[in-house]
């Protein structure tokens, strides 16, 4: 496929301090014409400026790079059905060498790298939660598969016994470690390629029984689905470490979200392959949550949650993200929300696509691609999200943009520049449809709609977070700009009625030609819609 030339004009982006500042007090001119009406931001006589676009992460985006080498560790295990002995279940025995190497190399730059065995056949290592320290990088060897131990004990965090057993539901949830944790900034978990253009895999088994249970990780995460919260380890997580790069690993299974970053800066995923099937609940895909200068770029998910997923804690925005070249298979869509508390600012989801149905078959449980959700619970403000060049297929929630996502709470939610420009779906699944609503008439969702091809342009389903119901549109309190799309907000009621400015405007822009690649390892090359 050949490249495109994104329709987001080069501008340079806003630093996370200047974004700070405008979430938690927003000010002067900009924020006075964000509070308008969309019909009252043009004069008769002026020529349409076009909408704030994000630019995403300000760095210049390059493509990660193997580090040197600190240590070398042999795989003694050989599986190929991921199954292990009853001993090595019970006591997983790659646990201490492994936190060893990585401890030596802490510091050096370098890698600790998990190879297939020295002349035994060996393929497996089987451990334990581990530790990535400072400035090093766990490097697993393609051919290669760094399994998690499937015995609850191993994550259990003292303090949250019993309260919060891992490996059972509870009602707070949070009683497990996570399997690999960033302890220290500018370090790394990275794969090799193989000839084939498989890559080291490291597997959560969240499939699998686990050690004195008659149960999997799924299988908990399931039963939480009626009440309460799974205690499930997180596959990969780190917080408040910075300049982390995840690159060219394959991560699969993950019992719960794979990857979860967050209160930091210079978060890196790119050519990561993540492969878990949509059937599998709460298994987050990328998640960066008050994260500044984000690249995510360049990876196949296949998961069972959010595909992609910004989100901030109170007080600490998310700002200067790009999502580019992002492919996700079953997944719920590439989101922000619903935790927005810290306010969403400047983050470009760019030249990427959205299928349904994942490798094995499984239609998604939300089956959504674009989404904004955010709720009273949460608040804040989400302000200049750019989606661009995005082609989904087999999707029934198309865009989402939602301020009512669960019940409650007394901190008002506000959805602001928020622009689509190139944006495609066919073969939707039956009964597909769109929300648009804003909080309430002080606080309108502001958005502008350019180059939109739907097949389904029915505006449907109630405006929390529940089930459709046939004639409900949500459409109310909507600000919004148009051009060359066959979508455009109505409120149910009447315009009106309902609190919906539309203002056709001249744009810029075409709609894209898609192709949406089979799931698989990244490729070498982009794959993107042109």
């Amino acid at each position: 496929m050949r490249a495109t030339t994104s329709s987001v004009s080069a501008i340079t982006a806003a630093v996370c301090a200047a974004a700070l500042a405008l979430l938690a007090a927003p000010a002067g001119p900009a924020s006075a014409a964000r509070a308008q009406p969309a019909a009252r931001l043009m004069a008769s006589s002026q020529r349409w400026q076009g909408p704030p676009v994000a630019t995403g992460a300000p760095r210049l985006r390059r493509e990660p790079q193997l580090p040197g080498l600190c240590a070398i560790l042999g795989a003694a295990l050989s599986t190929t059905t991921g199954e292990f002995s009853t001993a090595d279940e019970t006591s997983p025995p790659d646990t201490a060498r492994i936190q060893a190497a990585l401890d030596r190399c802490a510091g050096t730059g370098r890698a600790v790298m998990l190879a297939p065995g020295f002349g035994n056949g060996g393929n497996a290592f089987l451990s334990g939660p581990l530790t990535i320290g400072r400035r090093e990088v766990l490097l697993v060897d393609a051919g290669v598969t760094l399994y998690a131990s499937l015995n609850p004990a191993d994550y259990q965090i003292p303090s949250q016994s019993p309260a919060n057993t891992c490996g059972t539901v509870s009602a707070a949830g949070g009683g497990c470690y996570p399997f690999i944790t960033f302890a220290g900034s500018e370090s790394g978990l990275m794969g090799t390629r193989g000839p084939d253009g498989s890559l080291g895999a490291i597997d959560g088994r969240g499939e699998d029984t686990l050690v004195g249970s008659t149960q999997s990780w799924w299988d908990i995460a399931q039963t939480a689905a009626s009440g309460g919260e799974q205690n499930n380890p997180i596959l990969v997580e780190g917080d408040g470490v910075n300049d982390i790069t995840i690159y060219q690993v394959e991560l699969e299974n993950s019992p719960m979200y794979h990857v979860y970053i967050q209160n930091g800066y210079g978060l890196t995923v790119w050519g990561v392959e993540i492969n878990t099937p949509a059937t599998a609940r709460n298994t987050d895909g990328v998640d960066p949550v008050s994260e500044s200068d984000v690249t995510i770029e360049n990876d196949m998910i296949q998961n069972g949650d959010d595909c992609v997923a910004v989100k901030s804690n109170p007080g600490v925005p998310s700002a200067n993200i790009t999502v580019n070249d992002v492919h996700c298979y079953g997944s719920h869509g590439l989101s922000v929300g619903s935790q927005t508390a810290g306010g969403i600012y400047n983050v470009l989801f760019e030249n990427s696509t959205l299928n349904g149905v994942d490798s094995l078959g499984n239609l998604s449980v939300s089956d959504t691609g674009i989404q904004i959700k955010s709720d009273a619970n949460s608040g804040g403000l989400t302000d200049r999200v750019t989606y661009t060049n995005i082609c989904m297929t087999d999707i029934k929630h198309l865009l989402i943009f939602n301020p009512h996502y669960s019940s409650g709470g007394t901190s008002v939610p506000t959805q602001s520049d928020i622009v689509l420009n190139g944006v495609v779906s066919t073969d939707s699944e039956s009964g597909a449809y769109s929300i648009f609503e804003g909080f309430d008439a002080a606080n309108p969702l502001q958005i502008t709609l350019e180059n939109i091809d739907l097949d389904n342009v029915t505006q449907d389903g109630n405006h929390g977070n529940e089930g459709p119901t046939l004639g409900e549109s949500p459409t109310e309190y909507v600000n919004a700009s148009t051009y060359n799309t066959n979508i455009v907000p109505a409120g149910p009621e009447g315009d009106s009625t309902n609190d919906v400015n539309v203002t056709p405007v001249q744009g810029t822009g075409a709609i894209p030609t898609c192709d949406i690649p089979a799931f698989g390892p990244p490729p070498t090359m982009p794959m993107r819609p042109h």
